[in-house]
């Protein structure tokens, strides 16, 4: 399953891949938190879905994040610089399932909301 939320922020690759650490998380998404000291790729993180390894990784057009043991392989991309809105940021978020029941959709839309809201104000201030 895929899931968008487009931030209309202008921003940069190279921005993206500055301001979004592991470090900073909880200032660009509130809906989960560090467990641990981060590295530059790494952190144990909790949150509603339970306690994962986040990977960090710097990828074409911005970052990529992605939870280690989930089940779902639950992954996220925040990007910018591509159609169909190359001034925009693009959060894209995929699950490796075709169907999900709807508390589980409605957990992720929640957790995306959360993304969208507060990277674009912790964006915005840097």
């Amino acid at each position: 399953m895929e899931f968008y939320r487009i931030v209309n922020l202008k921003s940069s690759e190279q921005d993206l891949q500055h301001e979004l650490t592991l470090s900073n998380l909880e200032e660009f998404c509130t809906e989960i938190f560090n467990l641990n000291t981060p590295t530059e790729t790494d952190v144990q993180i909790g949150g509603i879905w339970g306690e994962f390894t986040l990977r960090r990784n710097e990828i074409k057009g911005g970052i990529r994040f992605a939870l280690v043991e989930c089940p779902n392989a639950l992954c996220w991309t925040i990007t910018t610089g591509y159609p169909p809105n190359p001034d925009s940021i693009i959060i894209h978020l995929t699950i490796n399932r075709k169907e999900k029941d709807e508390v589980f959709i409605e957990e992720i839309n929640e957790f995306l909301d959360d993304i969208e809201v507060n990277l674009k104000k912790f964006l915005q201030q840097n």
